[in-house]
């Protein structure tokens, strides 16, 4: 007796997953960067905290809204696209049917078999069959604002919340060097388990995010150090 084979497709976590990672990201590779960035340039304990409490607000205020408003112009555009569907569906069924049958065509199904799975998806729901077909929108892809930007505004807060810490229990003369290597460690762990919970190859995606990570970090000390020997 056969089993039913059943998969677990780890696809549908694309759109809060991307968010998260973006936002843990940002939180820690920038207020890391801030923190090393002000802390080159010989300021105080107290500037350094207050510059990085600032940042760590501003930029999760800032993800959240920038998340929410690009999010939405693809919820937008999802909208419109379907919308315009639905219209012509009303209004040239036939045409309709025959761009779904010449889609099912490409991808391999004779003309004959085409025209029956169209007539029959059509028959069934004309719409979700366009949508996903033709458009490429699929429920679990679809754009969702809300969830992305409190995803992003939350994450941001946690990672920066890691670099931060270190302001307030490490001395001043080696908090840039810890920071900076405290941070890549955050960034590496943070690749690690964006991979683990995509699928994706973990050393790949731990590499990725922790050079640019540190790539970053280096710019901003460089630029901290020349301004506060400058100044």
């Amino acid at each position: 007796m056969s089993r039913l084979h059943t998969e677990s497709h780890l696809v549908s976590r694309i759109g809060w997953l991307r968010a998260a990672v973006l936002g843990a990201n940002d939180g820690i590779v920038s207020t890391a960067s801030l923190i090393v960035g002000v802390a080159s340039a010989s300021a105080a304990s107290s500037d350094v905290l207050v510059a990085a409490i600032a940042g760590m607000v501003a930029g999760a205020m800032s993800m959240a809204a920038g998340e929410y408003v690009s999010v939405s112009s693809q919820a937008d555009t999802e909208a419109a696209d379907m919308a315009r569907e639905r219209r012509e569906l009303e209004t040239m069924p036939e045409a309709e049917l025959e761009e779904l049958t010449q889609i099912y065509v490409t991808r391999g199904l004779t003309l004959d078999l085409a025209r029956q799975v169209a007539e029959q998806l059509t028959a069934g729901n004309a719409l979700d069959a366009h949508a996903r077909d033709e458009l490429g929108i699929v429920e679990h892809m679809t754009a969702r604002p809300i969830e992305a930007a409190l995803t992003s505004a939350m994450t941001f807060a946690i990672g920066a919340a890691l670099p931060l810490a270190l302001v307030f229990v490490w001395p001043k003369d080696t908090l840039v060097p810890a920071v900076s290597i405290a941070s890549l460690m955050f960034l590496a762990l943070l690749g690690a388990i964006g991979a683990k919970a995509g699928g994706a190859n973990m050393l790949k995606a731990t590499a990725r995010v922790t050079f640019w990570g540190a790539a970053a970090m280096a710019l901003t000390a460089g630029i901290g150090a020349l301004v506060g020997t400058t100044v």
